[in-house]
């Protein structure tokens, strides 16, 4: 720790198809942090799969570069995650003449959407270093990010969720007839989605045979396991953002608006004012929900529920299909990385960006807290009875 201000790793990119909105997620996660209380450090993987670091990484016009490494003020480092050092070390491999530097983390923030990032493998790492991190943990990251595991456990807490046909790439490409005869037993319209993606990447409404086929061949390019969910004829998107380790706290609703069959990956990121820049918060939305005072208590409360079932820690958008004149809610997905953290709607429940970013970091600190009560170091004489009578002699 430098003059008593934390040292926060943002990590951002990666080799995910949501790289994009990482690195906007992770401009307004730095944007919003006090320099005062924080000493930043930017660690960007480009597509390749490096680490960078570096003031240049700050500005988000260099991003248009083809190699933005050729910046003078981003350099390579190496992740380390030898938990006697854990951080960066500068430059990776010193040369005859030249000296590594590290750099400990004291905390890392997780900004890195979708696969390599979201599913829970960068909180592997970061467990692996001992490194506090804010965010859910391996395994709600992992669960969350599959949508048919997160239906299947749900479901066992009675939480709402829409009926889906789910298959594997290889099943589909070796045989799709099965497959079809399923989704047109539970029937049309549907929505094909890829089932470890977000940011509405490889989704897409169908109608017919003919549109499945097509569509289920885009999304099998894009993940291994993939579902066909019944769509829900008349209902409209309400999201909700949860926060929290073990008390849960919810914000205001929200309804995106769309001019799709659901909202695009364009509607989400390219319209409204910002554009791009701007994240989730540029897109069309009404803020709060014109929905009843008792239907939005409903969906704060399996919001709630749903984040404590998957055992998530730190923020997460919950977005739900909702028919308001019925009162009936679903369960659409948990983003357990929201873009722009959901900063507009913590905004609309009275917190700025900074008090969000100083609540998830002190989440974080005292998820680590409670994980070092955990004993991990644990002797027994097996390898002394391995020893005397031969590692053949000991039983699995």
């Amino acid at each position: 720790m430098a003059n008593n201000k934390l040292t926060v790793g943002v990590i951002f990119g990666s080799r995910s198809v949501e790289h994009d909105v990482s690195i906007v997620t992770a401009q307004q996660i730095m944007q919003a942090m006090n320099p005062n209380k924080y000493e930043i450090v930017p660690l960007y993987i480009p597509r390749d799969g490096r680490w960078l670091s570096g003031p240049g990484l700050r500005d988000i016009q260099n991003y248009q570069l083809d190699d933005i490494s050729q910046v003078a003020t981003v350099y390579e480092v190496m992740f380390s995650s030898n938990t006697r050092y854990p951080g960066i070390i500068h430059p990776p491999l010193a040369g005859r003449l030249q000296k590594n530097t590290f750099q400990r983390l004291d905390v890392a923030f997780c900004s890195v959407h979708g696969t390599h990032g979201e599913d829970g493998t960068l909180q592997g790492l970061l467990e692996m270093a001992n490194i506090p991190y804010i965010g859910t943990g391996v395994l709600a990251s992992a669960i969350a990010n599959h949508k048919i595991v997160a239906k299947a456990l749900l479901k066992q807490y009675d939480i709402p969720v829409l009926e889906a046909v789910a298959f594997t790439r290889r099943d589909w490409l070796a045989n799709p007839t099965p497959i079809l005869e399923r989704i047109t037993e539970q029937g049309y319209p549907a929505f094909v989605k890829p089932a470890t993606l977000g940011s509405s990447i490889g989704i897409a409404k169908i109608e017919n045979e003919d549109q499945a086929r097509l569509h289920i061949d885009v999304a099998a390019s894009l993940a291994q396991d993939l579902l066909v969910e019944r769509a829900l004829v008349g209902g409209v998107e309400i999201n909700c953002s949860v926060m929290g380790n073990i008390e849960i706290e919810a914000s205001v609703l929200e309804q995106p608006l769309s001019g799709e069959a659901f909202l695009t990956y364009d509607e989400k990121y390219m319209r409204g004012k910002g554009g791009k820049s701007a994240g989730m918060k540029g897109a069309d939305r009404i803020i709060p929900a014109p929905i009843s005072p008792e239907l939005t208590a409903k969906i704060q409360d399996i919001a709630k529920r749903a984040f404590l079932a998957i055992q998530g820690q730190g923020i997460a958008r919950i977005d739900f299909l909702v028919k308001p004149d019925l009162g009936e809610v679903w369960l659409n997905e948990i983003n357990t990385l929201p873009g722009s953290l959901s900063f507009y709607l913590w905004e609309k429940s009275g917190k700025t960006a900074a008090q969000v970013v100083d609540e998830l970091i002190q989440l974080g600190l005292q998820r680590h807290a409670e994980k070092r009560q955990t004993t991990f170091d644990y002797r027994s004489k097996l390898l002394e009875h391995a020893a005397t009578r031969g590692v053949a002699g000991v039983k699995k």
